[in-house]
């Protein structure tokens, strides 16, 4: 009599059922930790901006120029108006500024007072709603970094 070795039909369908059953409760989960990892990296840019901000506005204090002369930080040239970096998601504005890469887009953005600029996660769901602003320095107002907004990430 031949011994017959492997598996049956029905314990390989219920196995790929478990299976199934497992990946279908743990897929919410790993979507939730991927929309936790967007808004943390949202919040590092963030403070990477705000560190890249008041580093630029110090660089120019001790250097003694003028509010609106340009710098050079980390062997970048920022453009500064009213002693902060210009609001624009170039290299030479707060973006190159703060070494944001690829990752982030932004939209908007100018080199003139009071113009600002949205940074966003270039992979969020819905980018516009994974971001924040830096808004650049106005006539009476400082450089400052907008609140996160992270329902998009």
């Amino acid at each position: 009599m031949k011994k017959s070795s492997g598996f049956t039909l029905i314990e390989l369908i219920v196995v790929i059922v478990i299976l199934g059953i497992l990946a279908a409760t743990a897929l919410p989960k790993f979507m939730g930790i991927q929309s936790g990892a967007r808004a943390s990296i949202l919040s590092g840019a963030r403070g990477a901006v705000s560190s890249a901000m008041n580093i630029a506005y110090a660089t120019q204090a001790s250097q003694g120029v003028g509010s609106n002369v340009s710098i050079t930080l980390d062997g970048i040239g920022l453009s500064m108006i009213g002693s902060y970096p210009v609001a624009t998601g170039t290299a030479s504005g707060i973006f190159g500024a703060a070494g944001l890469s690829a990752d982030y887009t932004t939209s908007g953005g100018a080199a003139g007072l009071g113009s600002s600029v949205t940074i966003q996660i270039a992979n969020a769901s819905t980018p516009a709603n994974c971001s924040f602003v830096y808004s650049a320095a106005t006539a009476t107002l400082p450089a400052r970094v907008g609140a996160p907004v992270t329902s998009g990430c």
